[in-house]
């Protein structure tokens, strides 16, 4: 008897050493830390779109449960207050994209829940107005990405139908849109792009019932697409033992002090996983998770020195809360959101 009472502790014992263990591995510190700021001063929505000129950010469009949307608002990083801008005066939408190039900003496609649209669009936010622009030549499509390098904007992949990879380029001083190489590897659509030191990246999506692994920079000096690692534990080496988690559809990025960070989106169940990545060794290291409700479908803003994630939208559930990222800084409780 005694000797089985010996054991019984013994296992109770060993048991909690297990557990401990265990819970000391999950509450490893990660980098980063979310706060929330003012929350955004329009409609809840998922969605919508947004651009990022000097120090303010831009939404536009997007999808509150009910309706599409067209208004557009501003939002200073440095100050954490929100204005009302002139409202899209083409037909409202969600799923669409933008960029900024030489301080104003361009936006086009999307969908409205019964048609693709094509057409394009610039906001100069030093008049406060709207001008159609030439229509992007591509197939009317939503669900696809779009950036600005140096004077030019890019705009490609997405959906309409069928999955796409094909892409352009837009002069803003000449209107005209010249085709380019497409998008190396898979089609894909909801995809997340960023662009450090005049580098386009492109990761993640979904293509034809997968999630994308391949990932891709566009170096406009050389006019093509250069492969990179995959965003999953597919080679031998070691370095990508826990790249488990990147892959996923609707995800955002933004840029701080050079190096990217992804986060939110679904793989199918929803993501706040963070993840910053390094284009001097091409590596990827996980950080704090995103402290606001998981999400999807969020838009982004970055100045290069700070980095939000704004809106977004849950089953039907929308969010209008905004949340920074400091990311230097440690978090306390980094496993609140799994």
């Amino acid at each position: 008897m005694k000797h089985q009472n010996l054991l019984a502790l013994l296992l109770t014992m060993f048991s909690v050493i297990t557990v401990s263990c265990s819970n000391d591995d999950e509450d490893e510190d990660l980098m980063g830390k979310w706060y929330r700021v003012s929350d955004f001063d329009g409609l809840a929505r998922g969605e919508a779109t947004s651009f990022t000129i000097g120090n303010k950010g831009y939404l536009t469009g997007g999808y509150d449960a009910r309706k599409h949307l067209n208004d557009l608002w501003e939002y200073d990083m440095e100050l954490d207050f929100w204005t009302q801008k002139a409202s899209f005066p083409g037909t409202s939408r969600s799923s669409s994209t933008a960029f900024s190039v030489g301080g104003k900003g361009y936006f086009g496609t999307g969908y409205d829940g019964k048609n693709y649209y094509n057409d394009f669009w610039e906001y100069n936010p030093g008049t406060n107005a709207w001008s159609s622009k030439k229509d992007y030549p591509g197939s009317a499509r939503n669900d696809a990405i779009a950036f600005g390098l140096s004077d030019k904007g890019y705009l490609g992949s997405g959906y309409n139908g069928n999955y796409l990879k094909d892409f352009y380029c837009y002069d803003p001083q000449t209107d005209t849109w010249e085709q380019i190489v497409s998008l190396g590897g898979s089609k894909r659509r909801g995809a997340t792009c960023f662009v450090i030191n005049d580098i386009a990246y492109v990761c993640a999506g979904f293509n034809n019932g997968e999630y994308v692994k391949d990932f891709w920079k566009y170096d406009p000096s050389q006019k093509r697409w250069i492969q990179l690692r995959d965003i999953t534990d597919t080679s031998d080496a070691t370095y990508d033992n826990k790249y488990n988690s990147i892959t996923r559809i609707y995800g955002v990025a933004f840029v701080i002090d050079g190096q990217a960070y992804l986060t939110c989106g679904g793989a199918p169940d929803l993501r706040s996983n963070t993840w910053k990545y390094s284009p001097t060794n091409d590596l990827w290291e996980e950080v704090a998770k995103f402290k606001g409700a998981p999400r999807t479908a969020t838009a982004s803003f970055s100045n290069g020195d700070k980095g939000f994630i704004v809106t977004g939208r849950s089953n039907n559930y929308r969010f209008d809360d905004i949340w920074e990222l400091h990311p230097y800084e440690y978090d306390d409780d980094n496993y609140e959101n799994n």
